[in-house]
């Protein structure tokens, strides 16, 4: 097959996906790099939909990645995800409105177009995290415990475009990285970048049945075929806290030839669509057979 990873400058070092391009290159696939943040564009002449049979990306949030690869998808070729499905996640305020409306366990979410406009969340909602709408790798995220708080934050937060705003879920100090690859889940436990502690490793865990199952529906929800959900253990159960596009896969064993072989088919199958452009009954929570089988062998290992 012949495949074309759009690479930004800033994974250009990273195992993921550098190591996922040997492998398929070791499998004798050939694979086309792009680095969209630091080569100049002929936007007419940059897409051949027929030249590859999919299109790979990994990039920041906001990068000029996802604008190729929505060219490529226009143009009639496969993407990985589908281009549609990313655009839906990193929109941080578009991920909460379609994942709360197809039944998701997220939190409430206000959404600004100015800083100061954050004033006007009501005083019982406190504390707040607040974040880019676009953000990623935990980029200018503000733990908010009281309005007088918030107008201390205010000045770091100018310049971020579209904030969003979600109350504050209690929790001990960690999360849970869930990753979805080739219809596979796993589960890591890593420290809450909201609570910085040295001390705390990311390692994998076992996957409940009640996290496997919301982690399916995330993919389902969002039409996503490799992705990563955050997951807080709140007092009130697991709640959704973020959701990524092809992330690190660390922890998952042989990462690098799972994402791989889940590229091989996705472009042999013409890849998938997100079903949240299309009306629908909210999807019910069910643990795949996949997710019992990650359970199974979560603990013999040690998000993006």
């Amino acid at each position: 097959m012949r495949l074309c990873f759009l690479v930004e400058e800033h994974y250009r070092h990273d195992g993921m996906p550098n190591e996922v391009i040997r492998q398929l290159t070791s499998w004798g696939h050939h694979v086309d790099v792009l680095r969209p943040g630091g080569s100049l564009l002929r936007m007419s002449e940059a897409v051949d939909a027929g030249a590859h049979d999919a299109w790979v990306l990994k990039t920041v949030s906001g990068g000029p990645g996802l604008t190729l690869l929505e060219a490529a998808a226009a143009a009639g070729a496969t993407t990985v995800n589908d281009a549609r499905s990313i655009r839906g996640v990193r929109d941080k305020a578009l991920a909460a409105a379609i994942g709360r409306g197809r039944g998701l366990p997220l939190p409430p979410t206000y959404a600004v177009a100015r800083p100061e406009l954050l004033r006007e969340i009501p005083e019982a909602e406190y504390p707040l995290v607040v974040k880019p709408s676009d953000g990623s790798s935990g980029r200018a995220v503000h733990l908010v415990s009281s309005p007088e708080r918030l107008e201390a934050t205010l000045p770091r937060l100018t310049g971020e475009g579209m904030l969003i705003a979600q109350p504050y879920v209690p929790n001990a100090g960690t999360d849970l990285k869930v990753y979805g690859v080739g219809g596979e889940l796993f589960a890591t436990e890593r420290c809450s970048p909201l609570h910085p502690d040295p001390a705390v490793r990311e390692r994998r865990v076992p996957l409940s049945a009640e996290v496997a199952a919301i982690a399916a529906q995330v993919g389902s929800v969002y039409g996503l075929d490799l992705y990563g959900v955050d997951v807080l253990l709140g007092p009130e159960g697991p709640v959704v806290v973020d959701v990524n596009d092809f992330p690190s896969f660390r922890q998952v064993p042989d990462a690098a030839a799972r994402v791989a072989r889940a590229v091989l088919e996705l472009a042999r199958e013409g890849g998938s669509t997100a079903p949240y452009l299309r009306p629908h009954a909210p999807l019910p929570l069910s643990i795949p057979a996949q997710a019992t089988a990650a359970t199974a062998t979560a603990g013999a290992g040690d998000g993006a």
